[in-house]
C-alpha cells in the first residue's frame, strides 16, 4: 500500500492515512480482505509516531472501511450490497473535502472560487 503524506496539507497526518486508504478503497487498488501494513511498518514507512497510524486504522474500523482479526492484522472490509447508500453518502463527503482542500490552496495562491471552477471545467 502507497500511502504519500503532504506536509503542506493543513490535515493532521491521520486524517490523510485515513482519506488515502478510503481512496485506494473506492478505485479497487485495495481490494476486499486485502491486508493493510501493520501499524509499526506502515509507520515506519511514513516516518510518523505509530500511534498516528493506529489512530488512522481506528477511525477506518469505527466507520466500517476496515475490519481486524485479532492476531493477523487489519483488512479491507466486504462492499456488501445494503452499503450502496452509504457508499455515495461517502463519496458526497470526500468530495466536499477535496473541494475544501482545493479551495484553500487556491485562496492561499490568490485565486477565487469561479478560477478554480473554469479550470476544472477546462480539464474535464
Amino acid at each position: 500500500m502507497f500511502v504519500e503524506l503532504d506536509a503542506n496539507d493543513g490535515r493532521p497526518i491521520y486524517l490523510q492515512i485515513v482519506d488515502e486508504v478510503r481512496r485506494q478503497a473506492a478505485l479497487h487498488i485495495l481490494r476486499e480482505d486485502d491486508p493493510l501494513p501493520a501499524v509499526r511498518q506502515l509507520a515506519t514507512e511514513l516516518k510518523v509516531n505509530p500511534n498516528t497510524v493506529q489512530h488512522a486504522y481506528r477511525e477506518l474500523v469505527r466507520e466500517g472501511t476496515v475490519y481486524v482479526k485479532r492476531g493477523q492484522g487489519t483488512f479491507v472490509s466486504a462492499q456488501r450490497a445494503g452499503k450502496t447508500d452509504l457508499s455515495k453518502q461517502r463519496q458526497a463527503t470526500l468530495a466536499r473535502q477535496i473541494a475544501q482542500r482545493a479551495l484553500r490552496d487556491a485562496y492561499r495562491h490568490g485565486l477565487v472560487a469561479s478560477d478554480l471552477l473554469a479550470a476544472i471545467k477546462e480539464l474535464s
